[in-house]
């Protein structure tokens, strides 16, 4: 498989730059020239959002050129390692909806994230927030199921994708099922009692239809016969 290592840099100004193994010379220009978070966000934003049920690794969704929730944050922190920054995602867990990967970052010690989501408000969030659980519940009132229902319940810690380096995460062919499998696994916090849980109201109307602006009401397909 053709590869390039990227020189281990420093800069006091900005990120380090790591070797990137497995992308072609003109993939990872692509990845670079994305150029910051906000970039790679732009680059998802432009895709189509694909309703299948596949797990897409970085290098076929560049190709591709659309994606879904979980490959799009895979996506996301393929291009983050290629512009210098750690590959960190993140899962939501919700209830009576599906959950939600992201990838995370930071900047001045403040969290922000990039996703691809069917849904308006749950995809990018600027590095202002402090906390992790403070960058969670920004997503609390735009996370909501076609009933209007609130349905985001629990967050993982961040995980970093480095630890799939040994499975070609960025660059296979195959589905990457072993990630998302992994998020299954690992510990959550939830963000809500039991009591807060019981007293939720569902949207109004018009938030509903803010939340849905752009939403994809294609059929999902079946993609998953390659691994």
């Amino acid at each position: 498989m053709p590869h390039i290592d990227a020189a281990h840099t420093t800069s006091p100004e900005g990120p380090t730059i790591e070797a990137v193994e497995g992308f072609t010379p003109a993939e990872l220009r692509k990845l670079r020239s994305l150029k910051d978070p906000n970039g790679i966000q732009k680059f998802l934003d432009v895709m189509p959002y694909h309703l299948a049920t596949s797990a897409w690794s970085p290098r076929r969704v560049l190709h591709m050129e659309t994606a879904h929730c979980l490959e799009g944050a895979i996506f996301a922190a393929a291009a983050l390692r290629a512009i210098g920054r750690p590959p960190l995602i993140i899962d939501f867990e919700a209830e009576r909806d599906t959950d939600h990967v992201l990838a995370v970052y930071r900047e001045r010690g403040a969290w922000g994230t990039i996703a691809k989501s069917n849904y308006t408000g749950c995809r990018y969030r600027e590095p202002v927030y402090r906390t992790l659980r403070e960058l969670v519940m920004s997503y609390f009132e735009v996370y909501f199921n076609l009933l209007g229902e609130r349905t985001l319940r629990a967050f993982s810690h961040p995980v970093d994708l480095k630890r799939f380096d040994d499975r070609d995460w960025m660059t296979t062919d195959k589905n990457v099922w072993f990630i998302p499998e992994y998020l299954l696994d690992i510990p959550h916090t939830k963000i809500l009692t039991p009591a807060m849980r019981r007293n939720l109201h569902r949207l109004d109307r018009r938030s509903i239809d803010a939340g849905l602006v752009g939403h994809n009401w294609g059929k999902e397909r079946e993609s998953r016969d390659d691994g």
